[in-house]
């Protein structure tokens, strides 16, 4: 979570599944943020495309409402990227 609030304070978070798919096919990033409950669907998309394109998926125990409060957002985030 630590490089998460980093990449906040630096302003360089992609949100939401759509976009991040699109800026991984570019190899545009390296971590992508799962939340614990994600539908299961995106989630293997996500685990593929991280595969291919050699980007850090990582699941944290947050739900999808907790990492929009991590990223001070007022709407829930299942997917995130930076």
């Amino acid at each position: 979570m630590k490089e998460l609030r980093d990449a906040l304070k630096e302003g360089k978070i992609v949100i939401g599944t759509e976009r991040t798919l699109k800026k991984l096919k570019k190899g545009e990033v390296k971590n992508v943020y799962v939340s614990s409950n994600c539908p299961r669907k995106v989630l293997e998309d996500l685990e593929h495309y991280c595969k291919v394109f050699n980007a850090k998926l990582n699941k944290p125990k947050e739900t999808n409402e907790e990492l929009g409060v991590v990223c001070k957002k007022p709407f829930s985030i299942n997917v995130l990227s930076f």
